[in-house]
């Protein structure tokens, strides 16, 4: 299997996985998370000791929702370019001495610095939770509810929806090079402008047709609700609300490691 049918796959075991019978309320795991990330972001930078707590969230999430964390984790690793580059130079700036371990003092930069990179990597993976249990049409939905503007869920959900009919389309001509190819398994520098140009060209006739036939079934802008089959709130969901508040907001207010320490 090719990355781009691994890539289509998943697309498509996501919003399988949208209306998994036992998952919480999608507005439920947004909520969630909005909490999460508040109370995560504004621990300071120098307490990584209180910052580590907030890791336990998606090792428990993501066994709830039925999902592996090692391929949460994974998932999260495409922010970590950009957290080593936004930090890069928290080491150099910053050299005030905050702990010394063994021997070798580490400073506030350093910590910062690891600081960032956990940030990055636990906001990746509480934004991953997301998706994969309600779905990115459940999630696009509850932004939608809490009122965020239509015309802006709705581009959110179409991009979603049609990112597969472009990928079908660029599978489909890599299938037809390979075919044609005698053996060649990449494609010459100098044949990636016509790949892309023609790409292009049957994106754009792929995208007329489907806003055609948007428009024959009476698409005024807005995708419609549809009712049968989605999930209402129920008692769990406030029960699972409440409870993850307390949790942000304890781990946030309290130094558990100070408290575990002294224990």
């Amino acid at each position: 299997m090719s990355k781009i049918e691994k890539t289509i796959s998943v697309l498509q075991q996501m919003q399988q996985t949208a209306e998994t019978p036992g998952s919480l309320h999608p507005l439920c795991i947004l909520a969630i998370t909005v909490v999460y990330l508040v109370a995560m972001l504004s621990v300071p930078p120098d307490a990584l000791a209180m910052l580590l707590w907030f890791a336990i969230y998606p090792i428990v999430m993501s066994a709830v929702i039925g999902r592996s964390f090692s391929r949460i984790f994974a998932g999260s690793l495409v922010a970590l370019p950009f957290a080593l580059l936004i930090g890069l130079f928290n080491p150099v700036y910053d050299t005030r001495i905050m702990f010394t371990i063994g021997g070798v003092a580490i400073s506030h930069g350093w910590v910062s610095y690891i600081s960032i990179i956990v940030r990055s990597m636990l906001s990746v993976q509480a934004l991953l939770i997301l998706i994969w249990s309600g779905g990115f049409i459940g999630m696009c939905r509850s932004l939608e509810s809490v009122g965020v503007p239509a015309f802006l869920t709705t581009q959110l959900m179409m991009v979603y929806r049609y990112l597969t009919v472009l990928l079908q389309e660029s599978l489909d001509m890599t299938r037809a090079r390979r075919a044609r190819g005698y053996g060649r398994r990449h494609l010459d520098l100098r044949m990636w402008g016509a790949f892309c140009g023609q790409l292009f060209l049957r994106t754009v006739n792929r995208s007329e047709a489907i806003h055609r036939a948007m428009l024959a079934r009476g698409f005024t802008g807005r995708l419609p609700h549809y009712r049968s089959g989605r999930r209402r709130w129920s008692r769990t969901d406030t029960l699972a609300l409440l409870l993850c508040c307390a949790v942000f907001a304890a781990m946030r207010l309290v130094n558990l490691s100070m408290i575990f320490q002294h224990c």
